[in-house]
């Protein structure tokens, strides 16, 4: 895949948009069988809605789009890892494996915090890497609210 089929790439793009409206920038992608089925970046603001996360966003999407519930096979892609909320849906989803780039300290769900895969409640792990485009995911989220603070 080159920059312009990237998941990592679409999702920092993605981000971009985010932090273009005012939202916090972060920016995910679904991919089956090497295509992208969904796109988005978080729209809380926008939407009037906490679920509005880029994850939970993608997620819907590519329901709508295979008509299933269900999205084995699907890999995501996200800038940020992703907090509890979203964790939980990546494991209902049955995702196959997650990549996701900066770790959240305060918030991540999954290699922080509550560590919701770890649980023995959750139902389906799915393979996860983590570091994807990590320094420039960090940047994003560092310049933005950076900007919010003056």
């Amino acid at each position: 895949m080159n920059q312009k089929t990237d998941p990592m790439s679409i999702a920092l793009a993605q981000a971009h948009a985010a932090a273009a409206r005012g939202e916090v920038p972060i920016g995910a992608v679904l991919v089956k069988d090497r295509t992208i089925i969904a796109a988005a970046g978080n729209r809380t603001r926008e939407l009037n809605d906490p679920t509005a996360h880029a994850e939970i966003l993608v997620i819907r999407e590519a329901c709508q789009a295979l008509a299933d519930e269900r999205l084995p096979g699907c890999d995501l892609y996200v800038t940020l890892e992703p907090c509890t909320m979203c964790a939980a849906a990546i494991s209902f989803a049955r995702i196959r494996r997650l990549y996701y780039g900066a770790q959240d300290i305060k918030g991540g769900g999954v290699e922080n915090g509550a560590r919701f895969f770890s649980q023995p409640t959750c139902h389906h792990v799915p393979e996860v890497y983590s570091g994807f485009s990590e320094a420039d995911s960090e940047a994003l989220l560092k310049e933005f609210f950076r900007t919010k603070r003056l």
